[in-house]
């Protein structure tokens, strides 16, 4: 069985270009995770609050973030997008976060085949308006549940590739051995 996070080729994902697994669909108020052990998806939650996810959300594979789990994107697209989904996309921005006293970085990324979308190439050229919904909702997704959130920067394509990469030297150095020992310890 092919497991969608260490199981992408390498050349896959890059910081300039990746594959993005689309675990919510936009207007989605279920939370769902990826089972790190399976490699399903498993509904965490559904949302306390009104607010839905305001873009397709999800992970770069071949990643590792400061929060201890896959880089976290956004992938904006005219349409919802099946969860378990691969979406070819490129970065164009990140919004950093504090989410439970921990670095929280999510990629802004736009799907390249969609040609409303793909003609963005930085976070600076979208519409105010989408970003400010999009930080809204990471502010306020968690209130419900007495858990506090922070917006802090937004940063431009170029801070969101070195993201992605530091992501990619952390799995290579902390995730990926660990990945290839169990699998040798099964045969």
């Amino acid at each position: 069985m092919t497991h969608p996070w260490h199981d992408v080729k390498p050349n896959r994902v890059t910081p300039q270009q990746f594959l993005a697994l689309i675990e919510i669909s936009k207007g989605s108020k279920n939370k769902y995770e990826l089972d790190k052990e399976t490699g399903h998806l498993i509904l965490d939650r559904v949302l306390f609050t009104s607010t839905h996810y305001p873009q397709n959300y999800g992970f770069i594979p071949r990643t590792f973030g400061e929060d201890y789990d896959p880089l976290d994107v956004l992938v904006l697209c005219s349409e919802s997008i099946v969860p378990m989904s691969f979406v070819e996309c490129i970065p164009i921005g990140v919004l950093t976060m504090t989410d439970s006293g921990l670095n929280d970085e999510k990629i802004i990324s736009v799907a390249i085949n969609d040609p409303f979308y793909n003609v963005y190439s930085d976070i600076n050229e979208l519409p105010a308006h989408i970003m400010q919904e999009i930080r809204h909702f990471f502010q306020v997704y968690k209130a419900l549940e007495g858990k506090e959130t922070f917006t802090d920067v937004i940063g431009n394509r170029q801070e969101a590739e070195k993201i992605i990469k530091q992501g990619m030297d952390r799995y290579r150095n902390v995730i990926e051995p660990k990945v290839t020992a169990e699998r040798k310890l099964r045969g």
